[in-house]
């Protein structure tokens, strides 16, 4: 059994030595690459991840979710000629490569957006705790400090296993289970005990005196990780209550005040429709490439079929592409139909401004609507 603390630096060190070993240990993996195919019950978009296996638990269940519709899956073999080509899943309406840096063609085809794996979000801190209230809207503000006083709320920094053991075990998993059912990923419990837990910094919010959110933190150097969160049985209500943004202000405070010089809020897939990255976005966080094997990643977005549904799923995700320099963009879809999703910003430092995209150029030549039958699912090739 691999020890927890190899598997934990394993997955998110950034480390040269270990990003490089990282980045050997895929290309190996995926010289014989796979493809699944996801469908829908009924008609519906149906979409194809192929490449990097890391995909398979961080970019397709958050496709499947924006399709909303149950999905069904299929895996097979497949080339990266195929990949790269589309030709590995010729049933697809919209297929996502996820490939090594050096694997992404000089040109990329029409219809084809180069897109970052992952993207990490950090919050610089200073010595003045008051200066994490200034990155905050109005209205966000008075917001914290209204709800600060009506419930009562401060923070608690535990140090004994009993405090992890409620975290873990009344808070992280049952929130975990909640919001992501089976698509949920995280530390398991001897990890997150060992290389969070003894490394880092548990965090309770506390409301006129109770436990009802805590956040588990690793401390590398000045900067403090946030890795795993959740709410006391997983309630939905403290969703609701702007209890989260409250913990999130409290441990940005708690860190200028204890000399660290940033919070790294963690990462997500690039799409603003993303309900993650819309949240943390209220904290006015730099968008960067992450600092671990992930920096080394990317996705191809590759659309293949021009449909009522591929217009409607490219419209409602607007996503973060590699802007013209240094930096990302935001790439908004429209057509006469369907105007921009603009209610998703995406100001934040490292993004450099946004694009409008109309469909109508944008998929042009592409085939449009056909009946596709399969012996196995009548939407399969």
């Amino acid at each position: 059994m691999i020890p927890p603390t190899w598997r934990y630096v394993w997955n998110n060190s950034a480390d040269p030595r270990i990003v490089r070993a990282h980045t050997l240990a895929d290309a190996a993996v995926t010289a014989r690459p796979r493809v699944t195919l996801s469908w829908p019950d009924g008609e519906g978009l149906v979409l194809a991840y192929g490449g990097l296996p890391q995909g398979l638990t961080h970019v397709l269940p958050f496709l499947e979710q924006q399709r909303g519709t149950p999905s069904h899956r299929i895996r097979r073999g497949t080339t990266w000629t195929a990949l790269v080509s589309g030709r590995a899943a010729p049933g697809a309406d919209i297929l996502s490569v996820g490939v090594l840096r050096d694997r992404v063609p000089e040109r990329l085809p029409r219809h084809r957006l180069l897109l970052p794996f992952r993207v990490t979000l950090g919050v610089p801190v200073g010595p003045d705790p008051q200066e994490v209230l200034r990155r905050l809207s109005r209205k966000a503000r008075q917001q914290h400090s209204r709800e600060l006083r009506s419930h009562r709320r401060t923070l608690e920094v535990a140090t004994g296993e009993k405090g992890f053991a409620f975290f873990y075990d009344d808070m992280h998993r049952p929130t975990m289970a909640n919001r992501h059912g089976d698509s949920a990923r995280s530390e398991d419990r001897e990890s997150a005990r060992v290389c969070l837990f003894q490394r880092g910094v548990l965090f309770f919010l506390r409301e006129s005196d109770r436990r009802v959110a805590g956040m588990l933190c690793r401390l590398e150097g000045r900067t403090l990780v946030i890795r795993l969160a959740g709410v006391d049985q997983g309630s939905d209500q403290a969703y609701g209550s702007g209890t989260y943004l409250a913990m999130y202000v409290l441990i940005l405070q708690w860190a200028a005040e204890h000399g660290l010089t940033r919070v790294d809020l963690s990462g997500c897939e690039p799409f603003l429709s993303k309900g993650i990255f819309q949240f943390k976005r209220k904290m006015h966080p730099e968008v960067v490439l992450p600092s671990n094997h992930f920096a080394n990643k990317r996705l191809l977005l590759q659309v293949r079929r021009d449909t009522p549904s591929v217009r409607d799923f490219l419209a409602a995700n607007p996503l973060l592409g590699f802007g013209p320099e240094q930096g990302f963009e935001a790439v908004y879809f429209h057509d006469d139909d369907r105007p921009p999703r603009l209610d998703l910003r995406w100001s934040c430092p490292g993004v450099q401004g946004h694009r409008l995209v109309d469909l109508d150029d944008f998929l042009a030549g592409l085939p449009g609507p056909s009946r596709r039958t399969s012996a196995v699912h009548p939407h399969l090739p």
